[in-house]
């Protein structure tokens, strides 16, 4: 079993950053994958960056150069750094970690705003 806690959501004009965190706990050397998804309002979820455990990052069209994902193995944090933000980055971002042999774990979510 996996346990994710995010953190650092929160309002932002257009064009400020935010950073957000995971914090797995729980049965962590059988992570493989962790990443970040989110779901806007009225739209089905969708991927916004992976990263495995090799390191190897993988983003969305719409990540791509404004997103870092990150993940420090020894404090056994994800994060995601969010720059340039626009009103359509607006949604409950969540923490996602793929386990050995193929479970899915998924934050409870939270809320990034980005308005003027």
């Amino acid at each position: 079993q996996v346990q994710l806690v995010e953190s650092g959501g929160g309002l932002v004009q257009p064009g400020g950053s935010l950073k957000l965190s995971c914090e797995p706990s729980g049965d962590i050397s059988s992570i493989l994958l962790m990443g970040w998804y989110r779901r806007a309002q009225g739209k089905q979820r969708e991927l916004v960056a992976t990263v495995a455990s090799s390191g190897v990052t993988s983003y969305a069209d719409s990540a791509k150069g404004r997103f870092t994902i990150s993940r420090d193995n020894a404090k056994n944090t994800l994060t995601l750094q969010m720059n340039s933000l626009k009103p359509e980055d607006t949604a409950v971002y969540y923490c996602y970690a793929l386990s050995w042999p193929q479970t899915n774990y998924w934050g409870q979510g939270t809320q990034v705003t980005v308005s003027s």
